[in-house]
């Protein structure tokens, strides 16, 4: 498919999603959002794109965060329109039954930052930097960012970024739990897409069943969790992957997982 901010590029059975906007920085206006809406409902729909990686173009940024320049004169109604727009897409690429994974290659600041808290991890580069700055321009995050920070990095580290707007380096990010690991900006994409052609491999269903899980647990108590969990568990023993991977452990071969 053709698009105006970003590029879908399929590569085997994963897919990498290039935002394209870096003059701009890769930050996000309304004609990226409804872009990157369509994008993702044909990830949702190739049942051949088992995983998407989802970057930004250049080396400085992989979003750095809503466009401004489309927000000053936006009334408070047309606000919040705007902030719905995004947080609706977000929560769509948080819901995709399938693996996204954010590859942030630079300033994940504002929408940039929320929009890699949706995805269902974050591999950064040595260079990158999160936060969200958005008090600083007299607003709060609006496309998720008070509700995903703090369930991520705790109440009060959320608090702390979104009081004061300042940004945190990968090393930061990591530490605090927020990045799962570091790579030099030259070996970001191709560590991830190794990463995310591994992952692909693995049988679609049970990723389903792991990713719904531990998202709806979350918000759980622990015995509720436990039936979510227990259903879940039950229904992987009627697909066909799990024949499949329970035969190839007996049998001591690599198993041949078909998705279904």
């Amino acid at each position: 498919m053709s698009y105006d901010t970003l590029s879908l590029v399929l590569k085997g059975n994963y897919s990498v999603l290039t935002i394209q906007r870096p003059k701009a920085l890769n930050a996000l206006n309304t004609k990226v959002l409804e872009e990157l809406s369509d994008a993702m409902s044909a990830f949702e729909q190739d049942s051949q794109n088992r995983v998407c990686i989802i970057t930004g173009e250049g080396e400085k940024a992989f979003i750095a965060g809503a466009d401004i320049s489309e927000m000053v004169g936006k009334s408070p109604l047309e606000a919040q329109t705007f902030s719905r727009l995004g947080q609706e897409i977000f929560l769509k690429i948080e819901n995709i039954e399938k693996p996204i994974i954010a590859a942030v290659n630079g300033f994940a600041l504002g929408g940039g930052c929320e929009l890699a808290l949706a995805c269902d991890m974050i591999f950064a580069s040595e260079n990158a930097r999160f936060g969200q700055p958005e008090i600083n321009l007299g607003v709060i995050p609006g496309f998720g960012g008070t509700q995903r920070l703090a369930k991520a990095i705790g109440m009060r580290r959320a608090k702390e970024w979104i009081y004061s707007g300042n940004p945190v380096d990968a090393r930061r990010a990591y530490d605090i739990g927020l990045v799962n690991a570091i790579f030099s900006a030259d070996k970001l994409l191709e560590e991830v897409e190794a990463f995310a052609g591994k992952l692909a491999q693995k049988p679609a269903f049970a990723l389903k069943q792991a990713k719904k899980t531990v998202a709806q647990g979350v918000g759980l108590d622990i015995n509720s969790g436990m039936i979510l969990e227990r259903e879940a568990f039950a229904l992987t023993f009627a697909s066909e992957d799990r024949q499949e991977g329970m035969s190839a452990f007996l049998e001591k071969r690599k198993p041949n997982f078909q998705g279904k």
